[in-house]
């Protein structure tokens, strides 16, 4: 995966949440653009705790870019209804 395509999935506005999934099948949920870190080589994700704002991280993981197989928009958790 390249930095570049992830800095461009970060851009668009509104934010929308975002599903890394990685080379040995592990997946993060990335729901506040403040909680991925992108560089040339690595990105770091944090992962809040349960209890706390989506925005304040509990922990920090780096993951290799070489690792990231995709990276894919999060279902929205509503659905629209036609009334």
């Amino acid at each position: 995966m390249q930095s570049q395509d992830i800095r461009d999935f970060l851009k668009k506005r509104p934010f929308q949440p975002l599903r890394l999934t990685l080379t040995d099948g592990t997946a993060y949920e990335v729901r506040h653009p403040d909680l991925l870190m992108v560089g040339h080589a690595t990105v770091v994700v944090g992962t809040p705790r349960a209890d706390e704002p989506d925005a304040v991280f509990d922990r920090a993981i780096h993951v290799d870019l070489l690792h990231i197989m995709h990276v894919e928009p999060l279902k929205s958790a509503t659905t629209p209804t036609n009334n």
